[in-house]
Parts: structure tokens; C-alpha cells; sequence
């Protein structure tokens, strides 16, 4: 054989396996970028011992006991590692360093919040220094005992100053913002829409609400409206994950993108910042794939989105078209490997991926 046409065979060999990787390695590049590197920042697990963390969002800007750039971490159990009991977050510098900014005493609240606390992965912090957080809770860590819950409003300083619950806040689970200065719009799902009744069984009684509030540094946040923009998402309970519905939510422009866990997709609900009306379930940007029940979602600058999965470890990027162009494991513990590992995530000003790993309780970047 002539060095020509090894050469030519070699090429193409290589080329082929290039290929492959890059279509089906957990290290391929996204965007043209070089291949991402994974950094634990901290462990997320207060003096009292709460664990797995759901809710991350990096602060805004630096007031009160806020620090611009530091990223807040919700805990959704107790030490006793059971399900819906967890009451603390915390704040994490991008340094590594880890305090308390809340430790939430459910009998001290300044107004109602059916069942209690148990903080979940609905977290946002307001320019104006108001933290608001997703209360899911239950008194056994089974979903047996998991009641409506509220959204709890917090100061700059991690004390509970009020509290929204009623009819459309049932089991809020995740949440995006569109912080607009003097007025926000929240974008939460809800996930206990008959679900507990149903023992196990699907419901298509998950929901998206948007709650649009007036807000300002000295005043306490007023209730503006409240309007659902999607509807009829499938929801049930579950032994492992407690409750498995419509989850992750991000804004991008007046798009909003909900991970429908239970249909293995990412929905797409539009003029979500306006509409007056439910989209039902939306349509779909991507769906099956790598996806493998997505939870957590964030968008990139430049329009990709990204989801966490729950049920392999895996991190799934897809574009605006809806084609899923990169996939990176971000956990491979536990049996099966990367299961229960993941919830939020969320972007650091830079780019870079901040999201919680579950399985060892810590934060961790992705770049």
C-alpha cells in the first residue's frame, strides 16, 4: 500500500471517530469551545446538618448580607435526610467560602404557609435584596404527608418578612424571574395539583403560574397578579424523588422554557412575560434524546439551553432550534450512575455553570 493511501486511510479513520465522539462523548466541545472542566467550590451542608441541596441563583448585587457574585444554595431535607424538611440556605462565595443566610423556623413565620417548610429549588434573588424561596413541605420526608407549602419573601438580612400561599401556590417547585427593578415577574411550577390523592398514579394537574409583584428596596414586595400560563403538565408522586412534575423553569426574552420531567421534553410556552391565558402544555423545544427527566434548566447568552438530568447525571445542551448539540456528565455516583444527582443550576455573570450535585451535597462549576 502506497504512503498515499495510508495516509488517505489513516484520515479517514480519524475523521470517522472524531465524528463519533463528538456526536456521542460526554467531552465534546459546545460552540467550538474546549472541552469543560468541573471545580467543587463548597459543601453545602449548614451547622445544622440539612442536606440536599436544590435551589441555586447567584446574587445580583451586594446588600445587606447579600454579596454581588456569591450564589445562594436552598437545602431541601433535614439531617435526617428526609424529603421536604430541610429549612436553611446558605451563601457560597465563588471562592469556597460557605455561611448561613437563613435557618427558617416554621412557627415564627409572619403568615401562613400550609404544612410548613421544606425548601425547594424555586429560589430567586430580587436586585432590591428581597429573597424569595418555595416551600414544599412535608413531616416525614414521605409524600404521604407533602402539603400546598408557600413562597416565603425574605429580607437582604435572611429574615422571613412574609409569606404568599393560596389556591395557585400549591407545591411550588422551581422558579425563574424577570427582575425588572420595581417590578418582578416570578415564573414558578406547581406540582401538588392532585398528586398526592392520586397515590402514585399521573396526573396532568401540574401548572406554571406567573406572579408579577411590586417591589422596592424599603417596602415589602405587594402582590400584583397572578396568572397561569401553563397547564395540564403531568405530575405523581414518587418513593425516591417524592414528587416527579413539571420542574426546571428560564426566561429568554419573553420565552419561557418549563423541563416537563414526566414527558422527557422541554416545553416552550411564548409571550409568557404577557399572555393572559394558559398555553396548555406548550409546545416542544426537544424531547427524548440525552434528555433522561430534566429538572433544572438555565439559558446561556447566547440562547442554548441547558438541562440537568435526574436520572443519569448528565448535563444536555440545546440550541434555539431545538437540535441538542452536547451532552457532559456531571456525576456518575450512586446506581444507576448520575441518578438523583442533579437540580439546579444556574449562570455565574462570566458564562460559567454553577449547579449542585446531590449525591455529595457540594456546588460545583462547570466551565
Amino acid at each position: 500500500m502506497t504512503k498515499c493511501r495510508r495516509a488517505w486511510l489513516f484520515f479517514m479513520l480519524a475523521a470517522m471517530v472524531g465524528g463519533l465522539l463528538a456526536t456521542t462523548g460526554n467531552m465534546r466541545a459546545a460552540n467550538g469551545r474546549p472541552p469543560h472542566s468541573i471545580t467543587t467550590i463548597a459543601s453545602t451542608v449548614p451547622a445544622n446538618g440539612d442536606v440536599n441541596p436544590y435551589g441555586v441563583v447567584v446574587v445580583p448585587t451586594s446588600i445587606g448580607n447579600l454579596v454581588q457574585g456569591n450564589i445562594l444554595v436552598s437545602n431541601f431535607n433535614s439531617s435526617a435526610n428526609e424529603q421536604g424538611t430541610g429549612t436553611t440556605i446558605v451563601q457560597i462565595s465563588p471562592s469556597g467560602t460557605q455561611s448561613l443566610f437563613a435557618q427558617i423556623d416554621a412557627s415564627t413565620l409572619p403568615g401562613p404557609c400550609p404544612g410548613g417548610v421544606g425548601l425547594t429549588t424555586a429560589l430567586s434573588v430580587l436586585q432590591t435584596g428581597w429573597v424569595i424561596v418555595g416551600s414544599l413541605p412535608t413531616t416525614d420526608g414521605t409524600a404521604a404527608t407533602a402539603q400546598s407549602g408557600c413562597l416565603l419573601v425574605l429580607s437582604s438580612t435572611g429574615q422571613v418578612v412574609e409569606t404568599f400561599y393560596g389556591s395557585l401556590i400549591n407545591g411550588p417547585w422551581d422558579m425563574t424571574t424577570l427582575d425588572q427593578g420595581n417590578q418582578a415577574q416570578l415564573f414558578y411550577t406547581n406540582v401538588l395539583n392532585g398528586t398526592v390523592a392520586a397515590n402514585g398514579n399521573v396526573v396532568l394537574g401540574g401548572n406554571v403560574i406567573r406572579m408579577t409583584l411590586g417591589v422596592s428596596k424599603n417596602v415589602m414586595p405587594t402582590l400584583q397578579s397572578m396568572v397561569v400560563i401553563g397547564s395540564g403538565f403531568p405530575e405523581r408522586t414518587d418513593p425516591a424523588a417524592l414528587v416527579i412534575g413539571p420542574t426546571g423553569t428560564a426566561l429568554s426574552g419573553t420565552t419561557l422554557y418549563v423541563a416537563d420531567s414526566l414527558s422527557n421534553r422541554i416545553a416552550i410556552i411564548p409571550n409568557a412575560t404577557t399572555r393572559l391565558t394558559t398555553d396548555g402544555t406548550g409546545g416542544t423545544l426537544t424531547s427524548g434524546g440525552a434528555l433522561n427527566d430534566p429538572l433544572g434548566l438555565a439559558v446561556a447568552s447566547n440562547g442554548d439551553v441547558y438541562a440537568a438530568n435526574g436520572d443519569d447525571g448528565y448535563l444536555v445542551i440545546t440550541d434555539p432550534s431545538g437540535t441538542q448539540i452536547s451532552r457532559f456528565l456531571l456525576d456518575n455516583s450512586g446506581d444507576p450512575p448520575g441518578a438523583g444527582a442533579l437540580f439546579g443550576i444556574a449562570f455565574s455573570s462570566s458564562g460559567s455553570l454553577y449547579y449542585v450535585d446531590d449525591a455529595v451535597n457540594t456546588l460545583r462549576l462547570f466551565q
